[in-house]
């Protein structure tokens, strides 16, 4: 996960482009043959668009973009730290 991307992907990008861009990267990650390493590059995009996917709804609801990008990543660390 990093902040910075997931800021870029939330203020350059709709909720409909990040749905469609996730649902090819889901599929991808299914083909056979695909690198460990092409996996880990997919799991590393699949995160950040979730994590923007996460802010664009948490400001829907009335935060703001700031508060919404803080309390992804604090709510993403504190399931780490557990």
């Amino acid at each position: 996960m990093k902040l910075p991307i997931i800021r870029q992907l939330y203020q350059n990008c709709t909720e409909e482009q990040l749905d469609a861009t996730l649902e090819v990267l889901e599929k991808f990650t299914e083909f056979r043959g695909v690198s460990d390493e092409d996996l880990d590059v997919a799991g590393e995009l699949i995160t950040n668009i979730c994590g923007a996917q996460e802010v664009h709804a948490q400001v829907k609801g009335g935060a703001s973009e700031k508060d919404a990008l803080n309390g992804f990543a604090q709510k993403v660390m504190g399931s780490i730290d557990r």
